[in-house]
């Protein structure tokens, strides 16, 4: 599977608009309302506008734009790291405050200079850039592409390496994980109610003030600075999944020094936050009538011949785990919650498909090992029991990104005919995660707006049809909101397309990126 960190379903959906920066002025990064247009109306969403910040760096910040980073070799060979140096809170820099992110580029493979350098972001939020740089895209990206830039990642304030958010410790994130999010009576909703206070508790008691400074704005913020430093003028840029999102909020703030930036699986920032996490429960129900009808298809598939029915039959199979949790041959049960996650899993690229057909036979079986596998993956856990902070700081970000959509599971419940809809198979499920967000300790500094960037060079959006994460809808919607974006779309399954094997997306975003040749709008593959 393509290491590119997923687009993950948590608290405020996954990657919601960070749009409003406390202390900031209509003039610098906050958004304004403004009357729409004939174009504006064709846009779902909120007419809220992010305003740039000035052109000019503050005084106070100019010490972070003037650093030098410390560059030193690390891992194979072309590669290099380095720390650079933000400020906690940009309304107030203090460098007892400063906080030290992790950097790393793969050098050009070219003979010659690079034209500058490639940041990359995989989404998440709380995928790890620098992983991602040394798993990926720095030496899997098409040649022609890195011949002509450094490949640059950084992992965000409160991830991986840059003052990661810790929540749990990893046996709490095992019965976290486990916890039933589909409770079906009153002992059970507050048995969710109380994982998800610890679970905010902890992320409160380890992370302290930065748990109110880990936004998508700040992020782009500091991407900036990192812009700086690497001497660039205009920010070339190459996100994927909540990339997309942060790489659309630069351009927002700064759009005279936006370059060449690839959004590919877009989100839609003007979404409040329920109607972001009800498109994407859609989503997952589109790819999973096209693993259904594939699967149907097969003679080994375990949810019989007729894809209409595969619905009913993992719900029954689900019922049943969750009446009695099934053995895995290690300490942990398969709970309906975790086969849930696994199902999950697999609907994010079709390479995953024949493994979810033999994790479901299996699980008819009574033996609930390879679903919880799958779970495994999606939650970043290890074969020795540890976990990454990918899940930590998906919460604090979402979370402080856009007010929660649900205050209480009562609130829940009464939207749960809407999710349903949206996803028979997944709805409830989609629907309970969003109480993450309900008692956050931090609270959010965001909400959903419009990015129209205007003066920004051309942006080239990728949209795949039947993306279960972000819905192509989404990519339509960025699109459309950004005044010089170009759409490009991919009529297939899985989460994002460039750098999947399909010649078409690989020419057409390697043409922009190379050239600056932006592919005719409405461009199918």
């Amino acid at each position: 599977m393509d290491p590119r960190r997923l687009l993950r379903t948590s608290g405020t959906l996954t990657a919601v608009a960070a749009l409003l920066l406390a202390g900031c002025t209509a003039e610098d990064g906050q958004a304004s309302s403004s009357p729409g247009n004939a174009s504006d109306t064709a846009v779902r969403g909120v007419d809220r506008v992010l305003r740039p910040l000035p052109a000019e760096i503050p005084d106070d910040l100019r010490r972070y734009y003037d650093q030098r980073l410390d560059w030193r070799a690390c891992g194979p060979e072309g590669f290099q790291c380095a720390e650079l140096t933000v400020p906690l809170d940009y309304s107030a820099p203090a460098p007892a405050q400063d906080l030290k992110l992790a950097v790393v580029r793969s050098r050009s493979a070219g003979s010659g200079e690079p034209a500058g350098s490639l940041v990359v972001n995989p989404g998440g939020p709380g995928g790890s850039a620098v992983d991602f740089v040394r798993d990926f895209a720095g030496l899997g990206l098409p040649e022609p592409v890195r011949a002509e830039y450094d490949v640059v990642g950084f992992d965000p304030r409160g991830v991986a390496r840059s003052e990661p958010v810790e929540c749990l410790s990893d046996t709490a994130m095992d019965a976290y994980t486990s916890a039933d999010v589909t409770p079906d009576d009153a002992a059970e909703t507050a048995a969710l109610e109380q994982a998800n206070d610890s679970f905010a508790d902890g992320c409160a008691k380890d992370a302290g003030e930065l748990l109110g400074h880990v936004s998508t704005i700040e992020a782009a913020r500091d991407m900036d600075v990192l812009r700086a430093t690497l001497g660039d003028d205009k920010l070339t840029y190459l996100g994927y999944s909540y990339g997309t999102l942060l790489g659309a909020t630069y351009a927002g703030l700064f759009p005279s020094r936006s370059g060449r930036l690839v959004l590919d699986g877009a989100i839609d920032p003007s979404l409040p936050a329920e109607e972001l996490n009800r498109d994407q429960t859609a989503g997952f129900q589109t790819a999973f009538t096209a693993f259904a009808e594939d699967c149907a298809d097969r003679s080994d598939c375990p949810l019989g011949s007729d894809a209409a029915q595969a619905g009913d039959k993992l719900g029954a199979l689900l019922s049943a785990i969750d009446e009695e949790p099934l053995p895995t041959g290690e300490e942990r049960e398969l709970t309906e919650s975790l086969a849930t996650t696994g199902v999950i899993t697999a609907m994010y690229t079709k390479q995953y498909w024949p493994r979810l057909r033999r994790a479901l036979a299996d699980a008819q079986d009574g033996d609930g090992a390879a679903l919880l596998a799958l779970s495994d993956t999606y939650y970043e856990r290890s074969p020795d029991g540890s976990y990454g902070n990918l899940m930590y700081a998906n919460a604090a970000v979402n979370c402080l990104d856009q007010p929660a959509p649900f205050t209480d599971a009562e609130e829940v419940k009464a939207a749960l005919p809407a999710f349903e809809k949206a996803s028979p198979v997944f709805g409830r499920n989609f629907a309970y995660y969003t109480l993450v967000c309900a008692d956050w300790p931090a609270e959010p500094t965001g909400e959903a707006n419009r990015i129209k960037a205007e003066g920004a060079d051309p942006i080239l959006v990728v949209g795949t049809t039947r993306d279960p994460a972000t819905p192509y809808v989404w990519a339509q919607g960025l699109a459309a909101q950004l005044d010089s974006a170009s759409l490009l779309t991919y009529d297939g399954d899985g989460h994002t397309a460039y750098g999947q094997g399909v010649p078409c997306v690989d020419d057409a975003v390697g043409a922009y990126l190379l050239k600056g040749t932006v592919p005719a709008d409405g461009k199918r593959c």
